[in-house]
């Protein structure tokens, strides 16, 4: 059985699912210039830093550098994503990341809107700590305490 080209019918998201119960994992492919692409290998070194590589396999199939606004778009399980997001690698990881658990909520037929969100940052979050407690490189343990000190500062919104 293969991944379904799009992630739309119910049919789709059912194998989707399936799939993923078995195993599945995504061949994750980057699109965009050679700029974007090389700024993102830094992206996907972080993330398997903190051990999420295979998270983000499992429901991210693709990231395309676009001119607007960086999205998940759940239909093609693809994060559309632009250069000014890749300014700071960390934080672009990390978004990067809570796009994989929205688009996991999305398979497993979570609502988004409410505590999809809370979910997602929650992920988010976690994976701050993460690559912060993995990672030997004082400049990203630094820049993961920062954006720690800056999520805190959102309690009220995200206990």
């Amino acid at each position: 059985m293969e991944f379904p080209e799009r992630v739309y019918t119910q049919a789709d998201i059912d194998r989707a699912r399936e799939l993923i119960q078995k195993g599945y994992k995504h061949t994750l492919v980057i699109e965009g210039s050679l700029q974007f692409k090389e700024k993102m290998q830094q992206v996907i070194e972080l993330i398997k830093t903190a051990d999420y590589y295979d998270f983000l396999r499992t429901y991210i199939r693709e990231i395309t550098e676009i001119e607007g606004f960086s999205q998940l778009h759940e239909m093609d399980a693809v994060i559309w994503a632009n250069m000014s997001m890749l300014v700071d690698i960390v934080d672009a990881a990390s978004y990067i990341v809570q796009k994989a658990q929205q688009m996991k909520d999305y398979i497993e037929g979570n609502l988004y809107y409410g505590t999809g969100e809370i979910t997602a940052i929650k992920k988010r979050l976690e994976f701050i700590k993460a690559l912060k407690a993995k990672s030997t490189s004082e400049e990203t343990q630094s820049q993961c305490e920062k954006l720690l000190k800056d999520w805190e500062k959102t309690k009220i919104m995200f206990p």
